[in-house]
């Protein structure tokens, strides 16, 4: 018996119903909202990262803020600190400059002292304040044992003072013979000064004197014919090394 090859209800449906079957499947999800929901939770993801780098902004932001301040709060500090460190220095300059200037101020008065004590030391002045000399430098007369005068006179009356004429040392200081009481005095620049019959000596050997110093009183001890002041100016302490006493004083100033 003979079968007819005919299309019956059992054939397989064909690829191409099967995909579109499959296709309408998916749109029919995509319609009742499945795809949707699958896709709302990016969505709400997305706003979330928003909102979170909104929040770092506004952190960044205030940090910066403080930052700022602590940076201007440094800076201020750093700058009081140098400027209280400045003001330290200035101080210790000018306590500085004010010591230097002390000693140099007293290293000048100091000086000036010095020069003013030199000089006063190689001043000279007058045996007896505004006296003469009465008798000059080797005059002749039989009342010298030499046969002139080894020295001057300043006219004087008993008890006048008498000054040395400048400053040394006191080497002689006791009677003399015929120059009566008498002082001998060695001076600064080597040379001997002797004042002779004095009515009273107020100074002792060894005794360092001034210029114009008080070293006794005028009189007439010693050979002599009345009241005044045998001076002479010598090149040792003893007798006969007499110089010229008048030239002696205008050569250091004194004006005879």
């Amino acid at each position: 018996m003979a079968f007819s090859c005919g299309t019956g209800k059992h054939r397989r449906p064909s690829r191409v119903h099967s995909t579109t079957t499959t296709a309408v499947g998916v749109a029919a999800l995509t319609t009742t909202g499945v795809v949707g929901t699958l896709a709302a939770p990016a969505l709400a993801a997305e706003a979330s990262v928003d909102q979170t780098q909104t929040g770092l902004t506004q952190a960044v932001d205030l940090n910066d803020t403080v930052a700022d301040q602590i940076d201007a709060q440094a800076f201020a500090q750093q700058r009081a600190a140098e400027e209280e460190a400045a003001r330290k220095q200035a101080e210790q300059t000018a306590r500085k400059q004010a010591a230097e200037q002390a000693v140099k101020l007293r290293e000048a008065k100091e000086r000036a002292a010095r020069e003013a004590e030199r000089k006063r030391l190689n001043t000279f002045v007058m045996p007896i304040t505004g006296s003469y000399v009465s008798t000059g430098y080797q005059a002749s007369s039989s009342l010298w044992s030499s046969g002139s005068h080894t020295g001057v006179d300043f006219h004087a009356g008993t008890g006048t003072s008498v000054h040395a004429v400048g400053a040394g040392t006191v080497v002689t200081a006791g009677w003399g013979g015929a120059y009566g009481n008498q002082v001998v005095i060695k001076m600064h620049d080597g040379t001997y000064t002797m004042y002779g019959h004095l009515s009273s000596i107020g100074v002792s050997v060894g005794q360092a004197v001034t210029p114009g110093q008080q070293i006794g009183l005028s009189g007439d001890t010693g050979n002599t014919t009345g009241p005044h002041l045998h001076f002479e100016a010598r090149t040792t302490a003893e007798y006969g090394s007499d110089i010229n006493p008048v030239a002696y004083l205008r050569s250091h100033g004194v004006n005879v």
